[in-house]
């Protein structure tokens, strides 16, 4: 392994990790709905960035820390990962040639079916809500993709 992937490794677990601890930290109850998934986002901007390294099996671990620190029913969040990043993969060369206004319509879309998954795998388990409100985090993920993509080449940039 050379010295470059290593140090893009620690930087994707210190990216997911961060998004992570700011999955489970309080907001007030105004500002909790819009909350984005910054794990997920995390994971898809490493496999469009750099896809030796963020792969399927990083996906669905980080997922699973997610169930873990949430305490929702496990693997639904690593089942939602997982799907989001296969897709990521397959379409990550036509993803990296669009545009950012093209591709935060993309990652919208990415979002929608992973919120999509998690209230199926909630309707399955019986703790269903179907609230306008749980969509949000899907438009607010998507209105910070460009500032994850600015910032993730910044920190990449610097780490050549």
């Amino acid at each position: 392994m050379r010295p470059d992937n290593f140090g893009r490794r620690i930087l994707y677990w210190l990216s997911v990790a961060a998004g992570l601890v700011l999955a489970i930290v309080p907001l007030p109850d105004w500002l909790d709905p819009l909350r984005p998934d910054l794990a997920l986002l995390a994971v898809v901007y490493w496999i469009l960035s750099s896809p030796r390294i963020a792969g399927l099996g990083y996906a669905w671990l980080s997922g699973l820390a997610l169930d873990v620190l949430r305490g929702m029913v496990l693997g639904q969040h690593a089942l939602g990962f997982l799907v989001v990043a296969f897709l990521t993969h397959r379409l990550q060369l036509r993803m990296r040639m669009f545009p950012l206004l093209h591709q935060a319509a993309a990652i919208l879309l990415l979002l929608a079916l992973y919120h999509f998954i998690i209230f199926w795998t909630d309707g399955l388990t019986g703790h269903g809500y179907t609230g306008w409100n749980r969509w949000l985090p899907i438009l607010s993920g998507a209105l910070l993709w460009p500032l994850i993509v600015a910032a993730g080449d910044s920190l990449t940039r610097r780490s050549r």
